[in-house]
């Protein structure tokens, strides 16, 4: 729920990767949206095939996120999915440090660029570092 653009902050550090994903392509996103919701069921987070489980908000929020790095950024793309004990993480990790996340603003409905926005709506907290060469976008989600 932050207006505005993401801030610049990392993750916190209790986490542990349980699952990750190399997109080079939108092509890609499909299995990945698979392949992630059932990493997410296996961590016992819900889902109801429309946007009321922490499954299907954290993979909206993940397709998003996901697309802009392979829009935006050089391939390839790889998505983490982290593990707390009350908390999910998905970090979006693409290769352009030195483009920050941005809001699209003044663009007409169904023109693309409402991704961070969704994601800022859905998770937590949605926020941003770099990395050497990479530039993670990160977001968090209740467990339940």
């Amino acid at each position: 729920m932050n207006p505005g653009l993401p801030t610049e902050s990392y993750p916190p550090e209790a986490y542990d990767v349980v699952a990750h994903w190399l997109l080079d392509r939108p092509e890609h996103l499909s299995s990945f949206r698979a392949d992630l919701t059932q990493a997410l069921l296996d961590q016992g987070a819900s889902y109801s095939g429309g946007l009321t489980g922490i499954a299907d908000q954290m993979v909206l929020v993940a397709s998003e996120l996901a697309t802009n790095a392979i829009t935006h950024a050089l391939p390839p793309t790889r998505v983490q999915l982290l593990v707390g004990a009350e908390e999910f993480v998905l970090d979006v990790i693409d290769h352009a440090p030195d483009i920050p996340p941005l809001i699209a603003e003044h663009r007409e409905l169904g023109q693309g660029g409402a991704g961070l926005k969704i994601a800022q709506r859905i998770a937590l907290e949605v926020a941003w570092y770099p990395d050497g060469m990479a530039k993670h976008v990160w977001a968090r989600f209740p467990r339940q």
